[in-house]
C-alpha cells in the first residue's frame, strides 16, 4: 500500500456455494480521487463493495482500508451507499436519517444541522416527517444518499448511486461527488453505467466474472487504446454507417454515432462518404469511449482469469 493509497484490495476471492463471485480481485484507491469499480451486472462489484466495507469477510486475500485490515476499526470513518434499498420503511425521514448517522458513532444532536442541510439540498425539507413508505423510489434513493454522507466519512463507496433518479438528480449527486473529491475525500463508485462513469472517474477498474481486466487512469486508458474513433452528430438516417469502408465496428444512436476505424482506415475518408447523406454537425478524431472500451473487454469471449492490464 503506497503513501499515497487509502484503500488496497489484495487477491481477494469470496465464493458462495458454487458461485465465485470474486475471483483474486486486486487494485488500489488514492486519496483524494474518484475511482469507478466498474462491470456488467453480476460481475462482483457488490461482493467486492460488501467486503470493503466488513459485511463480508474474504475468503482469501486482504482488504486494506487506512493502513488497517480491520474493518470494524475504521467501519465510521466509511460512507456506503448500497445498491438494495436499506431503509425502514415505517419510519420517518428525519428519524432515519438520525439513526443512521447514530450507528456511525455521531450524536443525533449534533448532526441535525447537517440533516436540515442535505434534505433541503436534495429537495426533501418538506417530506422529513414522512413516512419512507410514502417516498417515491428516487426520493428513497435521495435519503439513503444523505445517509452514506451524513456521518462526514473520508472514504465515500457508492453502489450504482444514479439508481432511480431523475435527470436533475443525477445532475445534482454528479455535482455532489465532484465537491466530495474538491474537499479530499476519497470515492469508490460502483456501477454498470459507462457514460456516468465517464464524467465523474479519475480512475477505473474494470473488473469480468470478479476478476479485474483493466485498470488504471482512465484518460490514459482511453490513449492506450489509440485515437482510431470517429464521433459523429448528425441529421438523417445513420443505419449505413456501420457498413462504410474502413469500419471495423460501429454504434449508432438517434443522431450520434461511434466508428471504431479498421487499423490503416482514412478518417478522411469515412467523413467525405457521410457528408453527402447525413448533415453533419459534429465530426471527431478520439480515443474510444469508455463504453466502448467496456464494449471490447467484458464482451462475448472474454477470458476473465487473465492478468489483469493495468495501464500506467
Amino acid at each position: 500500500m503506497s503513501s499515497d493509497d487509502v484503500l488496497t484490495v489484495r487477491e481477494v476471492s469470496k465464493t458462495f456455494g458454487r458461485v465465485r463471485a470474486v475471483d483474486r480481485l486486486s487494485f488500489s484507491v488514492a486519496r483524494g480521487t474518484i475511482t469507478g469499480l466498474l462491470g456488467r451486472n453480476g460481475a462482483g462489484k457488490t461482493t467486492t463493495l460488501r467486503m470493503i466495507n466488513g459485511i463480508f469477510l474474504p475468503d482469501d486475500g486482504t482488504i486494506e482500508l487506512f493502513g488497517t485490515t480491520d474493518a470494524a476499526a475504521v467501519r465510521d470513518r466509511i460512507g456506503y451507499l448500497p445498491e438494495e434499498r436499506g431503509l425502514y420503511r415505517k419510519m420517518k425521514v428525519i428519524d432515519q436519517l438520525l439513526f443512521l448517522a447514530e450507528i456511525k458513532g455521531r450524536r443525533p444532536a449534533d448532526v441535525k444541522p447537517r440533516v436540515e442541510v442535505w434534505l433541503k439540498r436534495f429537495d426533501l425539507w418538506d417530506k422529513r416527517a414522512g413516512k419512507l413508505e410514502e417516498l417515491s423510489k428516487g426520493n428513497q434513493q435521495k435519503v439513503q444518499l444523505i445517509g452514506a454522507l451524513l456521518h462526514d466519512p473520508e472514504v465515500v463507496t457508492l453502489d450504482e448511486p444514479m439508481s432511480g433518479l431523475d435527470p436533475v438528480n443525477v445532475v445534482l449527486v454528479r455535482s455532489i461527488l465532484k465537491e466530495l473529491k474538491a474537499e479530499g475525500r476519497t470515492i469508490l463508485l460502483s456501477t454498470h453505467m459507462m457514460g456516468e462513469a465517464e464524467k465523474l472517474v479519475d480512475d477505473i477498474v474494470l473488473i469480468h466474472e470478479g476478476h479485474a481486466v483493466l485498470a488504471g487512469d482512465l484518460e490514459q486508458v482511453k490513449g492506450s487504446f489509440g485515437s482510431n474513433t470517429v464521433q459523429l452528430a448528425f441529421e438523417g438516417d445513420g443505419a449505413f454507417l456501420a457498413a462504410l469502408p474502413g469500419v471495423a465496428s460501429a454504434r449508432v444512436d438517434t443522431n450520434v454515432a461511434e466508428l471504431r476505424l479498421a487499423p490503416d482506415s482514412d478518417a478522411q475518408a469515412v467523413l467525405a462518404a457521410v457528408v453527402g447523406r447525413l448533415r453533419i454537425s459534429h465530426f471527431e478524431i478520439a480515443a474510444p469511449s469508455l463504453e466502448e472500451i467496456f464494449i471490447d473487454r467484458v464482451g462475448a469471449g472474454v477470458v476473465a482469469n487473465r492478468p489483469a492490464e493495468v495501464v500506467t
